[in-house]
């Protein structure tokens, strides 16, 4: 990479005020000022809980040549150079953007949105085109992916500077095509800003987050704002079928297109038939088996299906070919075991566990229909009665477990649960605290007929309790269960 100045990096940023050196050379940037090297850029962001004004002395200590913020400090360094803005989120996107030489832009960027189905159909985007012969990334909650090269996701979309850090060594490592998904908090805090994307797929929306956006209002405003954003060269993607499908879009000067199993749109979806280990499916007319099921699967399937028809020119029957073969992404209805049959998911909403369970429940056959489930602590507690209501509905037994407690008392967040179930539920249910113990009790009363959800943390391979992660996965305690190891 060539050497740039601050002139440079500003390149695009509205209404900025400059004190200093406007050709100082910049050899990097950070958000964080831990992460400050010699001559770097820090850029004090405000946040919640944090502000990145507190931490400029720190910065500089660290030998930081240039600050980025929103305010002058009380006192200005000798040989620094102070900027200050509008909005320090927006502007790290365009510096970034400019210190990495636009790299969203030698790509095809396509976001995925959407309370579910986001990290399904992003990896489903990244296996076909990556079984077609693309050089391709992912940037999705589960990981984030470089070709082959597998680096750990801690955010469903990182840091804005961190993004188009990793889309540069997607761009030097010849990636043609990135699908990422793009959850409501990255929107919110701007962190794709800068980013150029190429397309747009809208999922569906429903009850999540309203810890953090506060109302649905404030939640479906924030996701639509991503669609608002997109330019008139790149195409939005939208599922008819939920009821705010078109709201999403109603702003976009993006090309519009449609996905549907209601109604005669641009990509019409059929489900011929489901199976205990898959569906034959119509997508446009060409029908197909997979080994994925669940009616969300197909929508997943029809949008993976539209995104590649847009953007990729290979026959058809190629495309329908490596479609039929694809697997599911980690922690998404994958079945553990058979018999009985296990399916670790991360269903965590009302919606997603009422999709979950209806889908199951059609396949089950004459075994019964367990389910395994809790819910997060430190978030939306208003789910909780509903996620536990929605359990029992669907289900022949339940077992309310612990899931990631946090900083609450895992009893309490099960008391909340409760709130949802009848009288006469009561004696198809189990408290049982321990997420371990719950799996184990769910294998023991189980039968070789029988199904089990265990729901809730899906790829996760951690629980965390009072602010420590520690090592869990729902997959492995399945896989000792079975093989008398525990």
């Amino acid at each position: 990479m060539k050497k740039l100045t601050i002139k440079d990096l500003l390149n695009g940023v509205d209404g900025y005020e400059l004190k200093g050196d406007d050709l100082q050379v910049v050899e990097g940037l950070a958000i964080d000022s831990r992460k400050v090297k010699k001559d770097y850029v820090f850029i004090a962001l405000k946040g919640t809980n944090s502000n990145g004004n507190e931490y400029v002395g720190s910065a500089l200590k660290s030998a930081a040549r240039v600050i980025v913020s929103e305010e002058w400090p009380d006192q200005l360094e000798e040989r620094v150079t102070y900027v200050r803005v509008k909005d320090c989120r927006k502007t790290a996107g365009v510096l970034a953007d400019n210190f990495y030489e636009q790299p969203s832009a030698k790509l095809k960027c396509i976001g995925i949105t959407g309370t579910n189905g986001k990290t399904s159909i992003a990896t489903l985007l990244y296996n076909l085109f990556k079984d077609v012969g693309c050089k391709v990334g992912l940037i999705s909650t589960i990981e984030i992916l470089v070709n082959e090269e597998k680096w750990k996701a801690e955010l469903t979309t990182p840091d804005v500077v961190s993004l188009h850090k990793v889309m540069r060594q997607m761009v030097d490592e010849g990636c043609t095509h990135v699908f990422m998904e793009v959850s409501s908090h990255a929107i919110d805090q701007n962190r794709i800003a800068g980013l150029r994307f190429d397309g747009g797929v809208f999922t569906n929306i429903t009850h999540d987050h309203l810890d953090y956006h506060g109302d649905f209002k404030s939640y479906i405003k924030v996701k639509q704002a991503f669609f608002s954003d997109l330019s008139q060269d790149s195409f939005v993607l939208t599922n008819e079928d939920d009821r705010n499908g078109l709201v999403m879009i109603q702003n976009t000067k993006a090309r519009r297109l449609g996905y549907s199993a209601r109604v005669l749109t641009d990509y019409k979806l059929k489900v011929l038939s489901e199976e205990k280990i898959g569906m034959f499916i119509d997508v446009n007319g060409h029908k197909f088996l997979t080994r994925l099921t669940g009616r969300y699967n197909a929508y997943n399937l029809t949008a993976v299906y539209a995104v590649a028809h847009e953007l990729l020119d290979i026959d058809e029957e190629i495309l329908i070919e490596k479609l039929s073969g694809l697997h599911g992404a980690k922690g998404r209805m994958e079945l553990v075991s058979l018999t009985p049959r296990v399916i670790v998911d991360y269903a965590h909403t009302p919606d997603a566990l009422q999709n979950v369970l209806e889908t199951l429940k059609a396949s089950k056959g004459d075994g019964r229909l367990m389910c395994v489930v809790g819910c997060g602590g430190d978030r939306d507690k208003l789910k909780r009665p509903e996620m536990a209501k929605i359990a029992l509905k669907e289900s022949d037994m339940v077992i309310l477990t612990s899931d990631n407690p946090r900083s609450e008392n895992p009893q309490s967040i099960l008391d909340d649960m409760k709130g949802g179930v009848d009288r006469g539920d009561l004696s198809r249910m189990l408290e049982i605290v321990d997420r371990k113990a719950a799996i184990k009790t769910a294998v023991t009363l189980s039968n070789k007929e029988d199904t089990i959800l265990i729901a809730g943390k899906g790829h996760e391979e951690y629980q965390e309790v009072n602010g420590i992660k520690h090592f869990f996965s729902d997959q492995q305690i399945v896989k000792d269960i079975l093989s008398k190891d525990i």
